[in-house]
């Protein structure tokens, strides 16, 4: 059995040096005690929105910048309206991607999965109706919601190792249940900001401008918003995709962030609830992590 890491979070050792403080402080001044506690509670609200930030559970936003080295990945599909447009321009350009399904429409279209597992690509779970309340809704609710999406893809004969919060949002909560399910939280450190491909203008120049190497790329696997725009959003990511082969090198997402994103079959995975006591994920210390899990060097080094 392997040793659990107790490394507290950043949450929970913010909320210990906010305590004491006030604590401390209270002998001065009931009113000055509540200034650290204020604070706290200021910063549990705007972390989650920080998708880069694992502020209550570790969390993977980009690799190692060597190599000069990008990962693809979509969210929010699959969708017959753009999923198959998405595998022929990945196939054309021969590029590598991991799609973030949601669980209602990985049932209603077990097709596509079967053609995103056929061209290569690897799955990770993205909830299961993509609820943007999700991380308010009650603990058990949380837990169904990401357990009823592993077993929609487990009967596809895959298991996710990752998972995507939608919108990156996390809570307090999803550390425990991700340890269940045994689920690693990977979010992204590059996208073109277009609103669920609502706004598709510029969106290879958007990514280009903004992306390092190491960076996770998080685009949509839905169609634009307006029928129209879906030359132009195809012409995008051709453009997008072409510029990428020219000055990256673009690897699969397990390849940059050295874990496994699924398992299928007879495959043994890695036990990542081993790793989620801790309060951020770097890429060079989880890989030492799998050699060997139990290294007591493993404590203190995630970083957010």
């Amino acid at each position: 059995m392997q040793r659990r890491s107790c490394k507290p979070s950043p949450a929970e050792i913010t909320g210990v040096i906010a305590l004491s403080l006030a604590l401390l402080l209270s002998v001065l001044s009931p009113i000055l005690a509540l200034f650290p506690l204020s604070l706290f509670l200021l910063a549990c609200l705007v972390a989650p929105f920080f998708p880069r930030f694992g502020f209550f559970l570790p969390v993977i936003s980009r690799g190692s910048p060597a190599g000069n080295q990008v990962a693809l990945t979509f969210d929010d599909g699959p969708s017959p309206l753009s999923t198959p447009i998405l595998l022929d321009l990945l196939a054309r350009h021969n590029l590598p991607a991991t799609f973030f399904v949601v669980g209602r429409q990985a049932a209603k279209y077990p097709d596509l999965i079967t053609a995103i597992m056929a061209q290569g690509h690897t799955i990770g779970n993205h909830s299961w109706r993509h609820d943007p309340m999700l991380m308010l809704r009650t603990p058990k609710t949380l837990q169904e919601d990401i357990h009823t999406t592993q077993e929609i893809l487990t009967k596809q004969g895959i298991r996710p190792r990752v998972f995507r919060p939608p919108a990156g949002i996390t809570n307090p909560r999803l550390k425990r249940v991700l340890a269940r399910e045994n689920l690693l939280t990977i979010t992204y450190s590059c996208r073109a900001m277009d609103g669920g491909n609502r706004n598709v203008r510029n969106l290879a120049a958007k990514i280009l401008r903004r992306l390092r190497s190491g960076d996770i790329i998080m685009l949509h696997d839905l169609p634009p918003q307006r029928q129209a725009w879906s030359d132009y959003w195809q012409k995008e990511l051709d453009r997008l995709f072409s510029a990428l082969k020219d000055g990256y090198q673009v690897v699969a997402l397990e390849e940059i962030i050295r874990q496994p994103v699924m398992m299928s079959g007879s495959d043994n995975p890695l036990n990542l609830g081993d790793f989620m006591d801790a309060g951020g994920a770097d890429i060079e210390v989880f890989k030492d992590a799998v050699a060997d899990p139990v290294d007591p060097a493993m404590n203190g080094q995630f970083l957010a």
